[in-house]
C-alpha cells in the first residue's frame, strides 16, 4: 500500500510538470503570434463613387459592379436618400451604412453616405460651406478593421480656390479636429491634384493614394464617363493623414463598358502599420 501510495504521488508530480510545460509553451506560442501580428500591417480595402443619383443604374448593379474588388468601405456621393446605400450593401454583403442628411446645393437625392462590413460609430455629418454652389458636407463615422479604428469621411465639395472654399473649410475646421490615428477621406472633390484647393488638403497632412500608385492623373479622367469629349480631368480621389504611416499598395479609376453614372468609381487598397508612431489618448 505504501509503494502504491509514493507511485501515486510520483505520477502527480509528472503530471503537474507535464501540465506546467505545456502551459509556459502555450504562453510563449501565443506571445510569438502577438509579436509577429504586430509587425503585420491592416489592410483596407476602399472606394469612392459619386453615382449621380441613381439616374443610371440601379443601386444593385452597382453593387454587383463592385463585387470583384472586396472592398471594406465605401462612400457615395449624390446618393439617394432612404435605403438606396443598404441595398448596395445587401448585394455585397456590407449591412453598416450611414446617410447624411445635408443633400448637396439642396437638390434631390444628392446625399453623401457610407458602407460598410464592419459597425460604425460616432457618425456625424459636417456642413461645409463657401464659394461656390452650397451646402456641401462630409459625412463621417469610425469603424473597426481587423481589430484597428480608422475615421472615414466621404464628401462632395465644390470646385475653389486655397482659402475660399469648401476645402479649406474641411482642412481648417474638421479634419484637424479628428482625434482617430488612421483616416480615410474619399469622394468628389471637383478639384484635380495640383490645384490650389488640394494642396490645402495635402497641406494639412493628407496624401493622395494616386501618389503612391504613379498614377499620372493628368492623362485620365473621372468626370465626365459619359461624355468623354467634355471631361474635367481626375477629380474624385482617396486621400488617408500621412501621421497614420500608410501606403497605398494597390487601386485606380474603375473603367467600365457602360458608365453607371456620369462619373468613374474609384478604388485603392491601403495597407497601415499596426502601431503608430505617435499614439495618442484616443489610439
Amino acid at each position: 500500500m505504501a509503494i502504491y501510495v509514493v507511485e501515486l504521488e510520483r505520477f502527480k508530480m509528472r503530471t503537474m510538470k507535464l501540465w506546467s510545460f505545456v502551459a509556459t509553451c502555450m504562453c510563449a506560442a501565443t506571445l510569438c503570434l502577438a509579436d509577429s501580428r504586430a509587425d503585420d500591417p491592416v489592410t483596407v480595402r476602399v472606394a469612392s463613387y459619386n453615382v449621380e443619383f441613381s439616374k443610371s443604374a440601379t443601386p444593385e448593379l452597382i453593387g454587383e459592379m463592385f463585387k470583384p474588388y472586396k472592398l471594406d468601405i465605401i462612400g457615395f456621393d449624390e446618393a439617394p436618400d432612404g435605403d438606396w446605400t443598404a441595398r448596395v450593401g445587401k448585394v455585397l454583403g456590407m449591412p453598416f451604412s450611414f446617410v447624411g442628411k445635408i443633400s448637396s446645393a439642396n437638390h434631390k437625392d444628392k446625399y453623401k453616405t457610407i458602407l460598410s462590413k464592419t459597425p460604425l460609430e460616432g457618425t456625424v455629418e459636417h456642413k461645409l460651406t463657401g464659394r461656390g454652389w452650397n451646402p456641401a458636407s462630409a459625412v463621417r463615422a469610425v469603424t473597426q478593421i481587423d481589430g484597428v479604428s480608422f475615421a472615414f469621411y466621404s464628401l462632395h465639395i465644390c470646385k475653389s480656390g486655397a482659402d475660399d472654399g469648401h476645402a479649406h473649410r474641411l482642412a481648417t475646421t474638421v479634419l484637424p479636429k479628428e482625434k482617430t490615428g488612421r483616416v480615410i477621406v474619399v469622394g468628389d472633390f471637383n478639384n484635380k491634384i495640383g490645384d490650389a484647393a488640394m494642396k490645402t488638403i495635402e497641406g494639412a497632412g493628407f496624401r493622395p493614394t494616386w501618389n503612391d500608385l504613379k498614377i499620372n492623373v493628368s492623362r485620365e479622367f473621372t468626370y465626365n464617363a459619359q461624355n468623354p469629349k467634355k471631361n474635367l480631368g481626375v477629380i474624385d480621389h482617396i486621400m488617408y493623414n500621412n501621421d497614420s504611416g500608410g501606403q497605398a499598395t494597390d487601386g485606380g479609376i474603375i473603367e467600365l463598358e457602360k458608365p453607371l453614372s456620369d462619373h468613374k468609381p474609384i478604388w485603392a487598397e491601403i495597407a497601415f502599420p499596426r502601431k503608430l508612431k505617435k499614439l495618442n489618448a484616443f489610439e
